[in-house]
């Protein structure tokens, strides 16, 4: 009896070491990482990314989110294991304010934000008073009004930068009025105010397009480059090198430029 009885957890601890090591090797040979992005540009782009990568060995899943919070949260509670679609000012404001411990470990593309309108067809058309929707975020907002002093409709603060509010404004000869709206909201409000400060993934998602219908839309001078970021702990992970380079690949930026025609810019 004895004998039966060690013959058969000799078995079961076989079974179980051979199993566990088959477990390691599927991990190893799949390599698969959850990378979050918006709707969208970011996640069209991703797609494309994810074909890339699969030739490297690297099997890419995306995660979808509909807002700019999510990714952020969900990657450093773990729930993702990197996420493409803000820029390097969101991302450093979502550090210091909420502590998380992320960072970019690459540059992608830039989406340049521009002014658009239902009502006018020329900013110099504006009337006094006009109500102006801009992003309800410190970095966006602070963008927006950054396209605002370019095109010479308001004046800020010298030297406030991307860290710019409607307080910063020195000089408003059109009396406009700043109406800071959620970002993914401002397409849908364009019939109520003049005009509109919208980011590219929400304004291609509501038929805009920058180099058509924007009234004013940032050059490629503009500081907010989007990035990959990553959990600060796992920013050496090899990884994450295999998904850069599927990023930065030939393939990737000849679809940006057929695609996006202009809308959406590689920055490597």
């Amino acid at each position: 009896m004895k004998k039966v009885v060690a013959l058969c957890l000799a078995f079961f601890v076989a079974a179980l070491i051979g199993g566990c090591g088959t477990t390691d090797s599927t991990k190893k040979e799949d390599k698969v990482i959850k990378v979050g992005v918006t709707s969208g540009p970011h996640a069209e782009i991703m797609e494309q990314v994810k074909k890339v990568a699969e030739k490297q060995g690297l099997k890419i899943q995306l995660v979808e989110f509909n807002d700019y919070v999510q990714p952020n949260a969900a990657l450093d509670q773990g729930e993702i294991d990197a996420n493409a679609y803000q820029h390097q000012p969101f991302l450093d404001n979502h550090v210091k304010d909420r502590g998380y411990k992320l960072v970019s470990v690459a540059k992608t593309v830039i989406l340049p934000m521009g002014i658009y309108s239902s009502k006018v067809k020329n900013l110099a058309d504006l009337k006094d008073g006009a109500i102006i929707a801009v992003p309800n975020d410190p970095t966006n907002g602070g963008r927006a009004l950054l396209l605002l002093d370019k095109t010479g409709l308001i004046k800020l603060k010298p030297g406030v930068g991307i860290l710019a509010t409607a307080l910063d404004i020195v000089e408003n000869p059109k009396k406009l009025q700043i109406k800071e709206l959620e970002a993914a909201q401002i397409p849908r409000s364009m019939a109520d105010v003049d005009i509109a400060a919208i980011n590219t993934s929400y304004a291609l998602k509501a038929g805009l397009v920058p180099t058509r219908d924007g009234l004013a839309v940032e050059d490629s001078s503009s500081p907010y480059t989007n990035v990959i970021a990553v959990r600060q702990k796992d920013k050496d992970n090899p990884m994450f090198q295999k998904l850069i380079k599927a990023y930065h690949s030939e393939e990737v930026k000849k679809f940006l430029v057929e695609h996006f025609k202009g809308s959406v810019l590689p920055t490597w």
